[in-house]
């Protein structure tokens, strides 16, 4: 019986990858700004290879007008279905509606988009961007075990909705401990250049030994920081607080230095999801969820040489 179930998942594989196989899709992805975002794209090229899929990638290098650009090209290519990774959540519905009129469905992936017409997009695969945030204010809150805390904060891109959720997540993460407050909060636009001015910027800001903790929107402003708080003669990860989002290899590598706490992952494996669901959608018509959620995964020092090893080289 278990033999003929397992045929049966896999006859139903095989079938799901057979309707994909001849699909052409256009992937309009933000850009290559940090570590993550460049193996979302590796990931999401090799795994259409590995089902036949013709993925065209155009590279909106953080610029919504680029993304519209691309999207119109793919509808007139009269591509399959469109994958967008969108740099800011609103202005999206008029290029939309334009794929909708066409008949291409579009799958969101790893950011919501801001519209009061939800058949605009046929599934978004993303993570739980608000319990990301929580699951980096409760380690925190945690990890002080009461001790008082003035926690400075860099943002990611102003305008994309998992940067106001990731806030919000990690201002909900650490609300019942009065003793956890965020004195300063800027954007470092998700780059590591701008990760360590900021983080010199609060450095100089604030008095010396005022600073207990970083919390970064990704691991790359956080490498940045890093960097940074080295360049002053601070300590992180000990002297400083280091806790950030994505789990990329370097701030695995970073942990296992000793100059960084604690990531949660973002997986950047999201195409093979969308490509699961556009698979079925093609065959028969199956319409997905709305809605479909990866895991928000902590990480901490314990594991951290194993998960560098083991990440290294999709990055």
């Amino acid at each position: 019986m278990a033999g003929c179930g397992d045929k049966g998942g896999t006859d139903k594989a095989t079938k799901a990858n057979e309707a994909a196989a001849a699909m052409t899709i256009g992937f309009s992805q933000i850009g290559s700004e940090s570590g993550w975002r460049a193996a979302e794209t590796k990931l999401a090229k090799l795994e259409a290879e590995k089902r036949g899929i013709n993925l065209k990638v155009s590279d909106a290098q953080q610029q919504q007008a680029n993304q519209i650009k691309a999207i119109r090209s793919f509808i007139a290519q009269g591509v399959d279905a469109i994958l967008l990774a969108p740099v800011i959540s609103s202005g999206w519905d008029e290029v939309l509606g334009e794929a909708k009129a066409a008949n291409i469905p579009v799958v969101l992936l790893d950011r919501q988009i801001d519209t009061a017409d939800p058949s605009l997009y046929l599934s978004a695969v993303t993570s739980d961007t608000v319990e990301e945030g929580r699951v980096a204010g409760r380690w925190l809150v945690e990890k002080l075990a009461g001790r008082d805390c003035r926690v400075v904060e860099i943002q990611g891109t102003i305008g994309a909705s998992l940067v106001a959720n990731r806030k919000k997540g990690f201002e909900e993460g650490i609300s019942s401990a009065g003793n956890v407050q965020i004195v300063r909060t800027q954007s470092g636009e998700f780059t590591r250049a701008k990760g360590k001015e900021v983080m010199e910027g609060f450095i100089k800001a604030e008095a010396p030994g005022s600073i207990c903790a970083v919390y970064a929107h990704n691991d790359d402003m956080m490498i940045g920081a890093i960097q940074a708080m080295k360049e002053a003669g601070l300590k992180p990860g000990s002297e400083i607080l280091a806790v950030s989002i994505d789990a990329v290899p370097d701030i695995f590598k970073a942990m296992a230095d000793g100059d960084a706490n604690a990531t949660v992952e973002l997986t950047p494996d999201m195409a093979s999801r969308a490509y699961d669901l556009l698979a079925a959608y093609n065959k028969d018509g199956t319409v997905p969820p709305k809605w479909v959620q990866t895991p928000s995964t902590l990480y901490l020092p314990d594991t951290a040489a194993a998960e560098y090893e083991r990440r290294k080289d999709l990055y």
